[in-house]
């Protein structure tokens, strides 16, 4: 088997791999991640991995995607070449994701050549929570483990003591996600029907099932923009919901959303995880709520570290 456990972070999310190492009981393994004059990133891990099981806690996420991907791959590299006896990407946030296909003759599939990346500079395992799109496990050569925040979110939920909730899915593509949160509450379903007329703007139309008199939870995989998040919430009220309430995994939150998300009336509180920091846009959406993944995450780090099943993890 292996010998420790190490715990690594870069610069994307420091707050969450401490909260990751509260939750085991253990100490961050300094590391140095900064940058020379010339631009170029300098990453140096701070103890010896030799022989060690080592987890890499780091988001792809906003402000600065790129420079948090590759702070990842040399990281990895680092440990790599530290001769970790194995490394786990622990990518809360999964940037790119959204690019997992061809949408035109010469695009690219940017989530697979980040997958790629990520495999060649040493990853062995991979963590990550709420991929955009599931199939991307299947870009990796290494096991992909793809946690849910459902539990995390649907605990933030029912401190509300909601009745008679109705659960949202704010467009067909996310139609499993939203059943999942029904399933587990025994609430009814409904769809808003959207139309999208170009990248980063949506048009609701209508609604597909019954949300008048009852409290609507719009459930989505993150918030970019806000504009599908905030027409939706428009026509729900419309069609009679008391309440809308959000619950997003990752909140992206750029542009224009947190304006957006303020003047929208008909949302009442915005769910979101801890995936993304949020800096001081808390401040400034007092909408927002904040439910940690730290200790889904620490439980799927023990249960790998330890050679447990994680799959009661995904129930």
């Amino acid at each position: 088997m292996y010998s420790d456990l190490k715990i690594v972070t870069g610069s994307s999310n420091p707050e969450l791999a401490k909260a990751i190492c509260n939750h085991l009981g253990c100490q961050l393994t300094p590391t140095l991640a900064t940058t020379f004059s010339d631009g170029e990133l300098r990453i140096e891990i701070g103890d010896s991995v030799r022989g060690d099981d080592v987890f890499v806690v780091q988001s792809t996420c906003p402000p600065a995607v790129n420079r948090n991907l590759m702070q990842l791959c040399l990281m990895l590299d680092a440990l790599k070449r530290a001769s970790a006896a194995r490394i786990t990407a622990v990518i809360p946030y999964y940037g790119y994701a959204r690019q997992d296909r061809k949408v035109s003759p010469r695009a690219p599939i940017s989530a697979k050549m980040v997958a790629d990346f990520i495999g060649v500079a040493g990853a062995q395992r991979v963590v990550t929570i709420d991929l955009h799109a599931g199939q991307i496990q299947g870009y990796f050569d290494c096991p992909v483990d793809n946690l849910f925040a459902v539990p995390v979110m649907l605990e933030a939920l029912q401190q509300l003591h909601e009745e008679n909730m109705v659960i949202v899915s704010p467009d067909a593509g996310g139609v499993e996600r939203a059943r999942s949160y029904a399933k587990r509450i025994n609430a009814p379903l409904a769809i808003v029907d959207k139309r999208r007329d170009k990248p980063n703007q949506a048009k609701a139309m209508h609604v597909i099932g019954d949300v008048k008199n009852r409290p609507a939870i719009i459930v989505d995989d993150m918030i970019d923009t806000a504009g599908t998040l905030c027409a939706g919430a428009k026509v729900l009220l419309e069609n009679g919901a008391t309440k809308i309430i959000a619950c997003a995994s990752h909140a992206v939150l750029s542009g224009p959303a947190i304006d957006r998300i303020n003047a929208t009336e008909a949302l009442s509180q915005v769910f979101v995880t801890d995936t993304i920091p949020l800096g001081d846009k808390l401040e400034r959406c007092p909408k927002l709520r904040v439910v940690s993944v730290a200790a889904l995450l620490g439980k799927t780090i023990h249960n790998i570290h330890t050679g447990s099943s994680i799959s009661v993890l995904f129930v």
